[in-house]
């Protein structure tokens, strides 16, 4: 099987035409006219991501974030883009991204999120212009009310988080949440017009949580935590298609968030 196969199963489910005009999902580098060995599936591509690639003989990584996100001018050691591509260079790996355009759809990112939290009437949070079924973060139900503090706690223990930064808390029992994984504050206007809850997302600013207005919480439980559980996704995508092809998780912890506790 070919490496453009993969790729061209993984555009079928989320396009590259859905992704954000900022993102650089699809193909950042390497051949796709050739076999391919094994995928390895992880959230970041860094040099250690490729090196445990050739480890692993896989010649195809498929990461959620793009190894290139914003314009380069020189590919050097001298920098952590630089250095990931010149190895991966070396060793005839292909990487492919699939970023935002997996997070647009109702059965991406955020429905991970959402079957951590057993939510239930799931719909998309902020739809794109003149169409149904792409679009922004996603909000659904308990099938019954908790209180703030059990939803902080079920977070902790199904995301493993030792800490959770979050607006005042309202008082109020929880039943409708809307989630975004990774960076979503731009969402939470939209979250307050839908009479959310509780709003759960990352990449938070400090003036950011006194948009909440007392009326709903706004939890950020990290950017990296959140997404944790797409190489889960991806690989059951991927598996799902081809079922008899060796794919494997990363097994490289790429958080560069540490926290002192």
């Amino acid at each position: 099987m070919k490496i453009s196969e993969i790729i061209q199963y993984l555009e079928s489910i989320a396009p590259t035409e859905l992704q954000e005009p900022y993102d650089n999902s699809g193909l950042i580098t390497g051949e796709i006219q050739v076999e391919c060995t094994s995928v390895l599936v992880s959230l970041d591509c860094t040099a250690e991501v490729v090196l445990e690639a050739v480890k692993k003989k896989c010649n195809l990584i498929v990461s959620h974030h793009p190894l290139i996100f914003h314009p380069i001018r020189q590919i050097t050691s001298e920098n952590a883009t630089g250095k990931t591509l010149i190895a991966a260079i070396k060793s005839d790996i292909t990487i492919y991204a699939i970023h935002t355009n997996l997070d647009n759809i109702l059965s991406g990112v955020n429905a991970v999120i959402a079957d951590k939290l057993e939510l239930e009437n799931r719909k998309l949070l902020l739809l794109k212009p003149g169409m149904e079924s792409t679009g922004s973060g996603l909000i659904g139900e308990l099938g019954s009310p908790i209180t703030e503090y059990e939803l902080l706690n079920r977070l902790k223990a199904k995301f493993g988080l030792s800490v959770i930064r979050h607006s005042p808390l309202t008082g109020k029992h929880v039943r409708r949440i809307a989630v975004c994984g990774g960076a979503g504050s731009f969402l939470i206007s939209n979250a307050l017009q839908q009479n959310v809850d509780f709003f759960i997302s990352s990449d938070l600013k400090y003036h950011e949580f006194f948009e909440a207005e007392g009326r709903m919480v706004i939890a950020d439980i990290g950017h990296f935590e959140s997404e944790q559980f797409t190489i889960d996704l991806l690989c059951q995508v991927i598996l799902g298609k081809f079922p008899n092809f060796a794919v494997l998780k990363s097994g490289t912890l790429t958080n560069p968030v540490n926290y002192y506790i």
